[in-house]
């Protein structure tokens, strides 16, 4: 069952009186529980395009359907809830709420989604120990470490059950430790609650444990590569 399906999308900036072609002519199938890397080089446009399939940045031309509802046809309104109900982030600059707790930045997507208050608590206590930050509920981002912040941003991801995620760049800020023990606990939640994930990266890290691997240059799909399952015997 495909989860996202997208029809030749394009997006065209027009800076200095030259277009540039960000993203030019991408078809791609994304099914139920995949752990997809697109991968490229800076410039290649791996970033405009995740954007696109968020509701983020608003296409030039194509189409991005998420669970059949074609999310561009939507109105502004529509689209902020869709989003809202559907789709977790993961940014590069983590994007938590400074003046909000760990806990309070978890719950924040849940309390806009009208969850109670018990349900919000043992939602975000349930994530926030399974990323190993369990005894942090308290800790306000500035007294956390980079790694534990984006620990934190994959939890607030994660707490309000989306169907998908997607995770931009979201080891470039980490060292090797940090992003090994965040791709073991994103490949598990994705196992296990069998969100679809999908990551813009150029890092040889998060390639080596995606399942799937989407390469884009200039806007378009180099290649599209699925790593065989190991067979259990």
């Amino acid at each position: 069952m495909n989860v996202i399906e997208i029809k030749n999308l394009h997006k065209t900036y027009n800076t200095s009186q030259v277009a540039v072609k960000a993203v030019n002519g991408i078809d791609l199938s994304i099914s139920k529980g995949e752990f997809t890397a697109v991968v490229g080089p800076s410039g290649s446009g791996k970033t405009t395009f995740l954007n696109m399939v968020g509701g983020l940045d608003r296409p030039t031309s194509g189409e991005v359907f998420v669970d059949g509802v074609n999310i561009w046809e939507l109105s502004s309104r529509k689209l902020i809830d869709f989003r809202l109900r559907n789709i977790g982030f993961v940014f590069q600059s983590y994007n938590l709420i400074p003046v909000f707790t760990a806990k309070e930045n978890v719950e924040f997507i849940m309390q806009m989604q009208g969850w109670d208050a018990k349900k919000r608590f043992e939602r975000t206590k349930k994530l926030m120990d399974e990323v190993g930050l369990g005894d942090r509920l308290s800790s306000r981002p500035g007294k956390l470490s980079g790694g534990q912040q984006q620990r934190v941003a994959v939890a607030r991801a994660l707490a309000s059950k989306p169907k998908f995620i997607l995770a931009d760049e979201p080891t470039a800020n980490l060292d090797s430790h940090s992003t090994e023990n965040l791709l073991d606990i994103m490949e598990r939640l994705n196992m296990e609650e069998e969100i679809t994930f999908i990551f813009s990266t150029h890092d040889p890290r998060v390639m080596k444990k995606a399942r799937r691997i989407v390469t884009i240059e200039d806007g378009k799909i180099l290649s599209d590569e699925r790593k065989e399952a190991e067979v259990a015997h």
